[in-house]
């Protein structure tokens, strides 16, 4: 074989490679969008809201977690469930929840949460600061 036609097998193989995994990548990426997006899209998506206080429930026959989040910026609200697993055991005490699904039928569905809770650090932050300016 020469050298020519040696390259443009290497090319090729190293087009598919790239290819395939570009394509694997691409299913797993999923983007942070507003909640007027996520309803627009019907693709799997994230979104990111603050927990609404006392309107989280757990169905018990079917287990899913049904709760409503508040964009911050817009204030709208999103009634979410949740059906990935258990509710996460600091769920209730989280400043902002990420749920990562599709919207459908005039609800967000969430295979997956992520819970962000207030750092317990930040209060000694404070404390600090106060302490140092009375210094």
């Amino acid at each position: 074989m020469n050298k020519k036609v040696k390259y443009i097998i290497a090319v090729a193989v190293i087009v598919v490679f790239g290819f395939i995994a570009f394509s694997s990548l691409s299913d797993q990426v999923t983007p942070y969008v507003t909640f007027a997006q996520a309803k627009e899209s019907g693709k799997r998506v994230q979104i990111i809201g603050m927990l609404i206080d006392g309107e989280s429930k757990t169905d018990k026959q079917s287990g899913a977690l049904h709760f409503s989040l508040r964009e911050e910026e817009t204030l709208d609200t999103l009634s979410v469930i949740y059906t990935g697993g258990p509710k996460p055991g600091n769920f209730e005490q989280a400043d902002k929840v990420v749920a990562i699904g599709q919207y459908k039928d005039g609800i967000f569905h969430s295979e997956r949460l992520l819970v962000k809770c207030p750092s317990k650090y930040e209060g000694e932050e404070y404390e600090k600061m106060d302490h140092e300016e009375v210094l």
